[in-house]
C-alpha cells in the first residue's frame, strides 16, 4: 500500500476515488486512509453501501472521524436496528446527521445529455429436462438448508454454498454435475438467437454472469457460430486484459463476455449499447456498476439492458430479495440503485419458499 511514502507528504487534502474499497474497516486499505494526515478528506463513490450499513460508517470515519468514533456503538445504535427494521426513528436520525457531510447526485441530475437507458426483466423458461434436474436438487437441498438455518451464523458457509449451487442449476445443470453437460440451456439458446441479429444491425453487446463456467459455455456456442468475442474474468492476465478491451472498443469483436466481479468497475465500454445480465446477483450495486460500464459519459446511443431470470427458480427469489433490500437504501439515501443488505436467515427461508 506504500502508506509510509504517502504519510511522508504534507497533504493539503486527499480525495479517495472509488471509495467503496474503503468499506471494510478491518482492511489495510481502510486503515491507511484513516491514518493519513490531511486537514480535508473527500470520498467519491457510486456505491456508498453494498452489503451493510457499517460500510457507510467506514466512509464517514475517514472523512469525518469525529462524527461517530466508535464502530461498536454505531453498529449497536444504528446499523443493527436499521437493518432489522426495529427502530425506524434511528434511520431518520442517521439521515439527518449525514446530510451536512454527504452530497448525492444521480446521473439524471448531472448527465442531462446521457442517452436513455431501458431495462427489461426477461423471464426464461427452463427446458423440461433442465426443470426436472433443478426440482430434484431443490427438493433434496430445501430440508437440509432449513435445518442449517437453526444455526445460521455457524453454518453460513454451507448455506451460501448450497444457494450458489441452486443459482448455478438455474443457469445450466452441467455447472454442478458434468453428467448433465449435454442438457439444453434456454438462456444460451436465447443469446445464440439474439446476438447474431444485433451484430448484423450494427450493435455491440456486453454479456455478464456471476459464474465463469457459464461464460465459458456461452463462449463455446459463440465459437460454434463463428462469432468473435472478447472475454474477461478474474483470471485474465493483466497483459491480456487491455487487448480484450481494445478489440471490443475498436469493433474487432462485437460481443464481450465478462464476469460480474471482474468487470464491475474500472472499465469504459461505451462501444456497447446492449447488456445482458444472465443471472441476478444478491447485490444490486454490483449489477448497477456493471451496467454503468456502457451507460456513462461517452455513450451516444440508447442502452438496452436485459435482466434474464429463469422462471420458477431461486433467481426469481433473488430478484425479490434485491427489491426488498433496495427499500433500505431508498429510505437512507433517497436512491435505491445501489444497496443490498447482508443476507439473513429469514432471507434464505424466503429464497426456499
Amino acid at each position: 500500500i506504500d502508506y509510509e511514502a504517502f504519510a511522508s507528504v504534507d497533504w493539503t487534502g486527499t480525495i479517495f476515488d472509488e471509495a467503496q474499497f474503503l468499506k471494510n474497516h478491518n482492511s489495510k486499505t481502510y486503515q491507511a486512509a484513516r491514518r493519513l494526515n490531511a486537514p480535508f478528506k473527500l470520498a467519491i463513490t457510486g456505491t456508498p453501501m453494498e452489503n451493510r450499513v457499517m460500510e457507510l460508517w467506514s466512509l464517514v470515519s475517514v472523512v469525518a472521524p469525529g462524527l461517530y468514533s466508535s464502530p461498536k456503538l454505531f453498529k449497536e445504535h444504528f446499523a443493527e436496528p436499521i437493518e432489522s427494521g426495529q427502530a425506524p426513528e434511528r434511520l431518520e436520525i442517521l439521515r439527518r446527521r449525514l446530510r451536512p457531510i454527504m452530497l448525492r447526485r444521480t446521473k439524471d441530475q448531472v448527465l442531462v445529455d446521457l442517452p436513455e437507458k431501458q431495462e427489461q426483466m426477461l423471464p426464461i423458461e427452463l427446458d423440461p429436462k433442465h426443470r426436472k434436474i433443478y426440482d430434484t436438487y431443490l427438493a433434496r437441498d430445501r430440508q437440509q438448508l432449513l435445518g442449517l438455518l437453526q444455526d445460521f451464523d455457524g453454518n453460513r458457509i454451507q448455506v451460501l454454498r448450497a444457494l450458489t449451487r441452486l443459482r448455478q442449476l438455474s443457469l445450466h445443470p452441467g455447472l454442478v454435475d458434468e453428467e448433465h453437460a449435454s442438457i439444453h440451456a434456454a438462456k444460451i439458446e436465447y443469446l445464440s438467437e439474439q446476438l447474431p441479429g444485433l451484430i448484423d444491425e450494427g450493435h455491440s453487446a456486453l454479456v455478464f454472469s456471476s459464474f465463469t463456467g457459464f461464460l465459458k459455455l456461452i463462449a463455446q456456442t459463440l465459437d460454434h457460430q463463428k462469432i468473435a468475442y472478447s472475454y474477461l474474468d478474474g483470471s485474465t492476465p493483466i497483459s491480456r486484459r487491455g487487448a480484450q478491451i481494445e478489440q471490443f472498443t475498436d469493433g474487432t469483436t462485437r460481443v464481450f463476455l465478462i464476469s460480474l466481479k471482474a468487470g464491475g468497475f474500472g472499465l469504459n465500454l461505451t462501444a456497447a449499447d446492449y447488456i445482458f445480465m444472465t443471472d441476478p446477483w444478491w447485490n444490486p450495486a454490483a449489477e448497477s456498476q456493471a451496467v454503468d460500464r456502457a451507460h456513462r459519459i461517452g455513450q451516444h446511443r440508447a442502452v438496452t439492458v436485459y435482466r434474464m431470470v429463469s422462471t420458477g427458480t431461486i433467481e426469481e427469489k433473488v430478484v425479490d430479495l434485491q427489491d426488498r433490500k433496495r427499500q433500505l437504501f431508498d429510505a437512507l439515501l433517497d436512491d435505491g440503485a445501489a444497496f443490498s443488505g447482508s443476507i439473513t436467515a429469514d432471507d434464505v427461508r424466503g429464497l426456499l419458499s
